[in-house]
């Protein structure tokens, strides 16, 4: 009996954890059957996914490596340290993805003896969502665009710079607002050690970004994953359930888009329904089902960044925020009335990112 209650738990706990992993492969699977076809993949697609595989590898080895946990555990000293984070979540996600920002600081955030914690763990996932938006890399649905669309990467950075410097300053003056009595170091926290394979990693990560950059060929990659064989392979235990996920909404996709003929004509569309589908689905797989229907890729883009906010499933970023805050609280009450409060700040960001996006796009 308790062998299958575990079972059962086992598989609630996989089912929790990779509902939008299997969610897209029975859509990829129940279209395929109903339309009697296989799904066809394009060459760029592939390359997504293989870039995505290996930027995952090199951010598990800067991880394992202590680097970024040092760099965390420097914004405890000095005052400040409310500000201190949000910005180092924003900054962070900008290199190493909104997740990995957010995994990162939101533990150490708990740790430290700081006021009202649950206000600036959401004001971390709102700078994390924010942060994340500005580079071709900081998070999934913006390397696709960025790959798929052929962006040139200073286009891509001032088209969402308004986006993401307006929260910025937006988010750094409710931090500012919230700061109080905070103590400069947490006695809990140790001083991390930085492995030697850290500069390895920022040079295989350098190496990436001029792939990514298009200052590179795709092949050049290939040394992140050499290099992790060799000497780091607990650095290749990444979070392949997302690879995969993308495999799918990508076959996904191309199962609609006989179905779904129609190009979305007007850009202020594309915004919205890419916006309104990630509150429902996440950012990431809007941005995959939508691209087939758009070439306007600015409205996409836009779209799943502001989309990000709403939601606890909106963004990847908010649900890890939330649950990380939720495992190191006991009270009920006090669940509760983060969780409302997370809806209601995630909701006030997204309506402001919309006004935001018709005010530039009607007015510069």
């Amino acid at each position: 009996m308790q062998k299958a209650l575990k079972r059962i738990n086992h598989y609630k706990g996989f089912i929790a954890k990779e509902w939008l992993f299997l969610g897209s492969f029975l859509s990829l699977l129940i279209t395929s059957l109903f339309f009697q076809r296989l799904p066809v993949y394009s060459e760029k697609e592939f390359q997504v996914v293989f870039v995505l595989f290996v930027f995952f590898i090199t951010v598990k080895g800067l991880e394992r490596s202590n680097l970024m946990l040092r760099f965390s555990q420097l914004i405890e000293a000095g005052r400040f340290i409310e500000i201190k984070f949000v910005l180092a979540t924003f900054l962070l996600s900008m290199f190493v993805t909104n997740d990995v920002a957010l995994v990162m600081l939101v533990p150490l955030t708990l740790m430290v003896n700081v006021e009202r914690k649950g206000v600036l763990v959401i004001l971390e996932a709102l700078a994390a969502n924010a942060g994340s938006a500005l580079t071709p890399f900081g998070n999934p649905q913006n390397l696709f665009i960025y790959w798929i669309y052929g962006v040139h990467p200073a286009t891509f950075i001032l088209s969402i710079a308004p986006f993401s410097v307006f929260f910025l300053i937006l988010i750094s003056l409710a931090t500012w607002l919230l700061k109080g009595n905070s103590v400069a170091k947490s006695p809990d926290i140790n001083s991390a050690e930085i492995s030697s394979k850290a500069y390895s990693y920022l040079l295989l990560l350098a190496v990436l970004i001029l792939v990514i950059l298009h200052l590179l060929p795709v092949f050049m990659v290939t040394a992140v994953i050499v290099y992790a064989l060799i000497f780091d392979r607990k650095s290749l235990k990444v979070d392949y359930a997302l690879l995969l996920t993308f495999v799918c909404f990508f076959g996904l996709a191309d199962n609609l888009k006989d179905f779904f003929s129609t190009e979305i004509g007007s850009t202020a569309n594309i915004f919205l329904y890419t916006a309104g589908l990630s509150q429902l689905i996440s950012n990431v797989p809007a941005t995959l089902l939508l691209s087939k229907y758009t070439s306007q890729w600015e409205a996409l883009l836009w779209g799943s960044n502001v989309g990000g906010f709403g939601t606890l499933v909106a963004s990847l970023a908010n649900l890890i925020a939330y649950k990380i805050y939720l495992s190191h609280e006991s009270s009920k009450s006090k669940k509760m009335s983060f969780t409302l409060l997370f809806m209601v700040m995630g909701f006030a960001a997204l309506l402001i990112g919309i006004g935001l996006y018709f005010l530039i796009k009607n007015y510069v």
